[in-house]
């Protein structure tokens, strides 16, 4: 059976059971900081990382983009730790997520896209499509889990499960 996965603009309310959006507009606590020549926006995200004497690794992935119209073949998730994704260029990119679990239901799949400046973090356990980026080359600050334990899970979808992402390449801004 094939299920087409509509594309929406990420925001707070909708991604919450997946993680948090990482993004300075609309977050309630920021202060300036050194003499005034800074603002610091707090506390933008949760860090699960402590899992199995985990640690907190800060990494860079560069994406590149993938052919559309996108066929969703498999999902992937960390079920010891969060792993979150600031773009370091004011490009949007596409999230695919469903919720935590032993298994993953396509009919269950959400799918956003970021305004370029918003970033994610996906909470412990949440499965998600690897990194899509949109037009060219991207690169992201990561912040993933390190140390002992298998943090790593995929699940590849049945040839009667396909999922096409809804989004083409004249939809790209």
């Amino acid at each position: 059976m094939q299920h087409e996965i509509k594309v929406r603009p990420l925001n707070r309310w909708e991604f919450k059971p997946f993680g948090d959006i990482i993004e300075i507009d609309g977050h309630g606590e920021s202060r300036s900081i050194n003499d005034g020549f800074a603002t610091r926006y707090h506390d933008l995200a949760h860090v699960d990382v402590n899992a199995a004497e985990g640690r907190p690794l800060i990494n860079i992935f560069r994406g590149r983009p993938r052919p559309l119209p996108l066929t969703i073949h498999m999902m992937e998730k960390h079920p010891l730790g969060s792993q979150a994704f600031m773009p370091l260029h004011q490009n949007p990119f596409v999230i695919v997520v469903a919720p935590p679990g032993d298994g993953v239901n396509p009919m269950n799949l959400s799918a956003f896209i970021t305004n370029g400046s918003q970033g994610v973090s996906y909470a412990r356990g949440v499965w998600h499509f690897p990194l899509l980026v949109l037009g060219g080359e991207q690169d992201f600050l990561v912040i993933d889990r390190g140390g002992e334990g298998d943090n790593y899970e995929e699940h590849y979808f049945d040839n009667n499960e396909i999922c096409l992402l809804a989004l083409r390449h004249g939809d790209i801004c």
